[in-house]
């Protein structure tokens, strides 16, 4: 818990599981599936984490793992991916690339493990739920996290959704989505209908694990967020940057995608439900770090 403008919030440090993120949650779930119906080898594509998230998991279950990432990502993520044994095919271009090079291999006959597409990814994200009521002893009032494809956000909401129906929680969290405006079409969608997504451009940013120009259950996540009267928001390059600086001076040790909450968490905290919770995805050591503080 942390006093910031004299109110206090609490952040959620997913970047304490095994392998530095919080994909950990969706790939327990997944490889343990995988495992069940004997598959002995499978392709995965990420900007990073959900790859080293699944290299892990697959090395330990004996699954052998290809990874399809773009040739841009953070060194250190393709270094963790690699030291799992996994093979990574790196892909030119933006994340889009990769996503369609993955595809292509999966209509070729390879067992297609995406952490975006399969809905075992999304049961175990609502862990998060489930474990944020057991440690607070209530449901949050409101969730801040970073959102690409969503799946954190909808796993979460799908597990508060089970708390309510058990009466264990009396009203569902307000969701609010981060996204660097770089490549924000969730954010675009929420503001402005699908005219939204006229806005939209799948440029570089800091925040490269939330680069995702088509996320793949778009409709269900801003229908979560809809639902809980919560909202999107949207934060610019220097904003990341700093963000990370503050995170860090409080000691918190964060990539840039997790960075891209501080700025509306700090803007926005006054006015939101308490207990308010902020969700830090990544860990610091998966990305670079310089002095001008640039990612």
């Amino acid at each position: 818990m942390q006093e910031i403008e004299g109110k206090q919030a609490y952040f959620k440090c997913e970047y304490l599981s095994p392998t530095g993120s919080f994909k950990d949650r969706g790939t327990a779930v997944l490889v343990s599936c995988l495992a069940g119906a004997q598959v002995t080898e499978a392709i995965e594509d990420s900007s990073g984490n959900a790859g080293a998230s699944f290299a892990a998991y697959a090395a330990r279950a004996g699954i052998r793992a290809k990874v399809y990432m773009p040739d841009s990502v953070s060194g250190p993520k393709r270094a963790q991916i690699e030291a799992y044994g996994a093979e990574v095919v790196s892909i030119l271009g933006p994340r889009s690339e990769t996503a369609q090079a993955v595809l292509r291999a999966a209509e070729a006959g390879s067992v297609y493990a995406s952490h975006a597409y399969l809905p075992q990814v999304l049961a175990g994200m609502a862990t998060l739920a489930f474990e944020l009521v057991e440690q607070l002893g209530r449901a949050p009032g409101t969730l801040v996290l970073p959102v690409g494809q969503g799946t954190l956000l909808l796993g979460a909401h799908l597990g508060f959704q089970a708390l309510a129906r058990q009466n264990m929680i009396p009203e569902l969290p307000q969701l609010i989505g981060v996204q660097a405006r770089a490549c924000a079409p969730l954010w675009a969608v929420h503001e402005a209908g699908m005219a939204g997504l006229g806005w939209v451009r799948e440029g570089p940013t800091l925040a490269e694990g939330i680069r995702i120009i088509h996320p793949l259950r778009g409709d269900a996540v801003l229908a979560a967020v809809e639902t809980t009267q919560g909202d999107f928001e949207v934060v610019e390059e220097p904003e990341i940057a700093a963000g990370r600086q503050a995170l860090a001076e409080r000691g918190f040790f964060v990539e840039p995608t997790s960075a891209v909450i501080w700025s509306p968490l700090v803007r926005r905290l006054p006015g939101l439900p308490d207990p308010v919770v902020a969700v830090l995805t990544g860990s610091g050591y998966k990305a670079g770090w310089n002095g001008d503080h640039k990612g």
